[in-house]
């Protein structure tokens, strides 16, 4: 009685506690004063124990803590270049298939060059030039170019492993390179290479110096053996090779001799280094006309000739010539005859004959009908196919959101194809794709070697590099503007292509290995395969978006989406987060087709593939985010007008009385927007995109919109053409626009055989696939394939090379050439091998 209940406060956590009463004691007796030093004394408790933290001194927790920051921060920046926490898929090892693979013709950039699959190989190469031809500097050859204007220049025959027959068609004379290899010892074995030199006109006399050199890249050392101004040949050691020789046979009188023995920085630079090294001689008092020849020894101050890493032979021929050089490795300890005359020419006959039996084994083209100049034309296109694949060595620049400059990638080698020994002389993601689906087809064990070193190139995060540029001869031939990679951009995940038929003779096969391949390849592709599921995901459940396009630009008529491989074909005006990306929904439902066939293959988890590709495949769910009822047709997704143009802008006004702009200023066409872009489908643009449910076989055999696809296929006005679907539909707003002032139509309008291939095999499935639209895709197959293979093979024919696209008017071929990456696929269209 008399007290009152304590008072209850709460404090600012929310706790409750004991406050003091009115009294002045709290409920446990205790007063103000006596509070108030309990109080001073746990301050003076915590103050004193402010310098331990669990048991650990403060400065010490800092420490760590600054140290475990920077750990991160660290991590963070190498994230983008930490490779993938799994097992290789290259071994290091060689096997037997390697070891007979490890010379080849993988200089691709080269019209003639050979080298090892070793990261730092010697290099051997050939460079000419027709002498008094009155230029200066001289038109060397060297490095395929469009610009040097050769008629043709391409393999004729090529297996991919022991030999190798190409034309070249010059001004003035045609050369023939050949090359055989005789595998042996521990390096690889031998080669020799025979040049043959033939007049173009009938008796004319063309003077051609032929350079042929050896060059190391930063590893190994070369010497010349030297005979007067002839080098007899050049002896040299390399990691890689052990001891080896390069062999000149002495040829006859008529023949003049020069020679250079320098030093190149880089490989890159092997043709500037060789036109230093070049002068002007009078030929004779009574001839106005000089002869460009090497100097001999000519080394960059305080370099002794024993650090000369390249050595070139020049011989000066009279045409017609042929002559042969050997390469013999000093650890073929049984060799019975050197590879030359007689025995080198009944190697190649042996060769020669087993590819073109091996040819028809695999393609079966005379059973089709085919005539000997369609079949040679075929052999051509594969040959170069294996011809162009290289030998690449070095790191990519790689750049993600945590650096703020580009960094290098670990180095790596890289086993690949490319696209164009001219124009693309380096590895491309998305075309790498429908390569293998023609090198798979040739050899099986090819294909999985470039697999498996495009798949050892995974981060940690499961994202390869889109184009790899790799070395300084590749690097050489990319506009700065292209070299740095970005982490977050994508490119199609074709290899599911060639991997869907791949799986099932790796599954079938006796052989462990083959399983074992595929057991070490499922985890690399699952971390591919959820690094486009976590980065390229769209914002409607089940939708994607490529990254990478430019919502800023203003120069662009549609900014680029060159991560989808398509460029410039046209997508939402207005690049957003809204967009939805149809072909790479496709894409996604191909792959979770294939990794749920693997899974199940390895014995290993499955469902959650099966489960997406149900999820992908399901076409009412397609039909809500990509079909489009007012045009009948599937399409993107986004903020769009078709009310654009480039427009040359305005002079800018007077800034003061009297001043005037400059005369002739000129200021690049810009982009006007004419009409507020909206949210909808980008259905105005019929084309490629608007194709791949029906493609990649997402749509349903019975579906009626199969049906309406197949009408639009047939339509002139749309893609029809007598030479293959064009790319982009005539009625379409984009067609045949230039994308920038400077930047001219490319994917809106030009036939691509890629893309033909797969509508081939679309409409080869859906042929054979019971349902209510057979006969329509049967029949519109069998015109297409007839009209795609007549085009390509009609304009190698006048032409020389098969071409990158085709023109949808006139059937020409345009672009870089040759192009005998996926346009090889003609191949596979003669053979109906889909």
């Amino acid at each position: 009685m008399g007290k009152r209940k304590p008072v209850i406060n709460k404090a600012k956590d929310g706790v409750e506690n004991s406050g003091p009463t009115k009294q002045g004691k709290t409920s446990d007796g205790i007063t103000p004063k006596m509070l108030i030093k309990r109080k001073l004394q746990e301050r003076k408790s915590l103050k004193i124990n402010k310098t331990l933290v669990f048991g650990i001194p403060a400065a010490v927790v800092l420490v760590i803590s600054a140290a475990a920051f920077h750990w991160y921060n660290m991590m963070l920046l190498n994230y983008v270049r930490t490779p993938l926490d799994a097992p290789k898929l290259v071994d290091k090892n060689w096997t037997a298939d390697a070891a007979n693979r490890f010379w080849g013709s993988y200089r691709s950039n080269l019209y003639f060059g050979l080298k090892t699959r070793s990261p730092s190989s010697p290099v051997f190469g050939i460079m000419w030039m027709t002498q008094f031809a009155m230029q200066n500097p001289p038109a060397i050859r060297h490095w395929c170019d469009q610009a040097d204007g050769l008629h043709k220049y391409g393999w004729l025959a090529h297996d991919g492993i022991n030999f190798g027959v190409q034309e070249i068609a010059d001004q003035y004379f045609n050369m023939s390179t050949w090359f055989v290899k005789r595998p042996g010892g521990l390096h690889g074995g031998d080669w020799s290479a025979k040049i043959v030199l033939q007049p173009r006109t009938g008796n004319e006399k063309v003077a051609v110096s032929l350079f042929i050199y050896m060059a190391t890249d930063g590893q190994g050392q070369i010497a010349a053996s030297l005979a007067g101004d002839r080098v007899a040949g050049i002896r040299g050691r390399s990691d890689s090779l052990g001891s080896f020789q390069l062999l000149f046979p002495k040829l006859d009188k008529s023949v003049k001799y020069n020679y250079l023995v320098s030093y190149a920085p880089d490989l890159d630079q092997l043709k500037e280094v060789l036109l230093s090294g070049l002068r002007y001689y009078q030929v004779s008092k009574d001839v106005n006309a000089n002869f460009a020849g090497l100097v001999g020894k000519n080394l960059p101050n305080g370099l002794q000739e024993s650090q000369a890493n390249f050595i070139v032979s020049q011989i000066t021929v009279s045409v017609p010539y042929e002559l042969e050089v050997t390469f013999e490795s000093d650890s073929y300890s049984v060799r019975q005859d050197r590879m030359i005359g007689d025995i080198f020419r009944t190697e190649l006959v042996k060769h020669v004959s087993a590819f073109e039996k091996r040819f028809e084994d695999v393609f079966q083209l005379k059973d089709k009908g085919y005539d000997e100049m369609h079949i040679k034309f075929a052999r051509a296109a594969l040959s170069n196919m294996l011809g162009g694949v290289g030998y690449f060595y070095g790191s990519s620049l790689v750049q993600s959101q945590q650096n703020p400059s580009p960094i290098a990638y670990w180095e790596a080698p890289l086993y690949t194809a490319v696209p164009s020994r001219s124009f693309f002389p380096r590895g491309f993601l998305w075309d790498e794709g429908f390569h293998n689906i023609l090198i798979s087809r040739w050899n099986l064990q090819i294909s999985i070697d470039i697999i498996g070193h495009w798949f050892d190139l995974l981060n940690i995060e499961g994202w390869i590099a889109r184009e790899q540029i790799l070395g300084s001869e590749a690097r050489a031939k990319v506009p700065q503007e292209f070299v740095v990679q970005h982490n977050e951009y994508a490119n199609p995940p074709t290899f599911f292509l060639p991997l869907k038929n791949i799986v099932k003779k790796l599954a079938n096969s006796t052989d462990l290995r083959d399983y074992q391949f595929l057991e070490r390849l499922f985890p690399r592709l699952k971390a591919w395969y959820n690094w486009f599921n976590h980065t390229q995901s769209g914002p409607i459940y089940s939708s994607y978006q490529w990254r990478g396009r430019n919502a800023t630009s203003t120069l662009e008529l549609n900014p680029k989406t060159l991560t989808s491989g398509l460029d410039d074909y046209p997508r939402a005006s207005h690049p957003t987060s809204d967009e939805r990306h149809l072909d790479l929904r496709c894409w996604m439902a191909l792959a979770s087709g294939v990794m749920s066939d693997i899974a199940k293959s390895i014995n290993t988890s499955w469902a959650e593939y099966e489960r997406q590709y149900l999820l992908l495949t399901d076409n009412e769910l397609l039909d809500k985010l990509h079909w489009s009822e007012k045009m009948q047709r599937y399409s993107d997704f986004g903020l769009h007008t078709d009310h654009v143009k480039l427009e040359r802008p305005p002079q800018p006004k007077n800034l003061q009385p009297g001043q005037r702009p400059q005369q002739n200023q000129h200021r690049e066409k810009q982009r006007a927007v004419k009409q507020q872009p909206l949210l909808q489908f980008v259905d105005s643009e019929f084309g490629y995109v608007s194709l791949f449910p029906f493609l990649l076989k997402v749509i349903r055999p019975d579906s009626p919109k199969l049906n309406i696809i197949l009408r639009d296929l047939k339509d002139p006005s749309l893609l029809w053409t007598p030479f293959g679907l064009r790319s982009l539909a005539k009625s379409s707003p984009s067609y045949n626009k230039h994308n920038t002032e400077h930047d001219p139509p490319y994917w809106r309008g030009a036939i691509w055989v890629n893309i033909n291939y797969l509508v081939l095999d679309a409409l080869h499935y859906f042929a054979h696939t019971p349902g209510p639209y057979q006969a329509a895709a049967e029949s519109i197959y069998q015109e297409l394939r007839t009209n795609l293979i007549e085009n390509i093979f009609s304009q190698y024919q006048k032409t020389g090379y098969i071409w990158e696209q085709y023109d949808d008017v006139t059937g020409k071929g345009k672009g870089s050439h040759p192009f005998t990456g996926w346009s090889a696929l003609v191949v596979s269209m003669m053979a109906e091998q889909y």
